[in-house]
């Protein structure tokens, strides 16, 4: 069953676009220069820096006597607020789904504000499973993770699974370093920045994730359209899937999604968007109803957020047809966690930190 991944943060959603749109209403309401807008990109690094870190710098820069607690508030519910999919992204998970390939999101972060995410945009539909690295209790670059990611999608994570499996994500130490770790192949998203990293390489690159997705799709390793789903069919759904589903590989599909990358993989490829095939409901997600941030953010991760974490409202996250990731604090009622494999320990029960004090640099995701 071939497998394509995808970070979620500045891959599938346009993440320093919310902040940007976050922050010109920050200053909008408050009758401050709107020019700020770019002191406040700069502080907030992409996400790298620890949410109580910016905006205690922007109380002292503007004297406001606004509470960091009330800024917080105001934070979490803004960029929720701004957070969205372009449609050409959901067009190319759609043309992915109809030309045969199993979906999966990895993200370094934080559990509830990137459930929330993927919920309000819309994505929990459109892929078969994810993986959050403070639910999983590890993180990008980490082997592990791709591991559980495969495994939580439906694809056993055995034999061969690394020739059938890309990565695409814009963060390359997390994304690109992990894939060569756990031996993928990969899409870098380069957002017009140049390739910095002497010691790894992506297979390819892209600007954005239409064109990363026509690159994997029209690679030689691209599979054939998965029987009983039809390119172009809007709303095809494949059949139910129990809660330990059997993985099945058509014979075609293994063979060519083994095959090693063509050489020349157009770069260029245009995703059409009438491939429209959406998993739809297949999965039966459940969601949290809120998604705070908060508990101890793992390096690299997105420090967005700062509530307390969904480990701390006792919840069960659905992740997989038939499977959930247990959160610490489940309670009565709470799904039963689903199976990973071996090496992985279940995320034990960790102290909140205040905020978000993830270690700097943090994000990813």
């Amino acid at each position: 069953m071939p497998l394509l991944l995808l970070d979620l943060d500045n891959t599938l959603l346009p993440r320093d676009a919310a902040f940007r749109a976050w922050a010109q209403d920050f200053l909008l309401e408050r009758a401050l220069p709107p020019a700020d807008v770019e002191w406040l990109a700069t502080i907030d690094g992409g996400g790298y820096v620890p949410r109580s870190t910016v905006l205690s710098a922007a109380r002292r820069r503007y004297g406001l006597d606004e509470s960091l607690d009330r800024l917080l508030a105001h934070y979490r519910r803004g960029i929720n607020a701004h957070i969205h999919c372009p449609a050409r992204n959901l067009d190319a998970l759609r043309a992915a789904r109809a030309a045969g390939w199993t979906l999966g999101i990895v993200s370094n972060g934080n559990t509830g504000p990137q459930l929330e995410k993927i919920r309000r945009t819309g994505l929990g539909p459109m892929v078969d499973g994810w993986v959050i690295s403070e639910e999983a209790d590890c993180l990008k670059p980490d082997p592990l993770i791709f591991e559980i990611a495969a495994q939580r999608c439906g694809v056993a994570p055995t034999g061969d699974w690394a020739s059938r499996t890309w990565m695409v994500g814009d963060h390359a130490p997390a994304d690109i370093a992990g894939a060569e770790l756990a031996g993928l192949r990969s899409v870098w998203l380069h957002h017009g920045r140049p390739w910095a990293e002497p010691g790894y390489r992506p297979t390819l690159k892209a600007a954005g994730l239409p064109e990363a997705v026509g690159q994997v799709l029209s690679a030689r390793g691209a599979p054939s359209p998965r029987p009983g789903v039809r390119a172009g069919a809007t709303g095809a759904r494949r059949g139910p899937v129990t809660s330990s589903p059997a993985v099945s590989t058509p014979a075609a599909n293994t063979s060519a999604a083994s095959a090693p990358v063509a050489s020349g993989a157009r770069a260029g490829a245009v995703v059409e968007p009438t491939a429209a095939a959406q998993s739809g409901a297949h999965h039966g997600v459940r969601f949290l109803s809120s998604a705070p941030d908060g508990g101890r953010a793992p390096s690299v991760a997105h420090a967005d957020g700062s509530a307390p974490s969904a480990a701390e409202a006792g919840s069960a996250v659905r992740n997989r047809p038939g499977g959930f990731a247990r959160l610490p604090g489940g309670g009565p009622g709470a799904a039963p966690p689903v199976p990973l494999p071996v090496r992985l320990s279940p995320a034990s029960p960790s102290t909140p930190a205040p905020d978000d004090s993830a270690p700097s640099p943090a994000r990813a995701g």
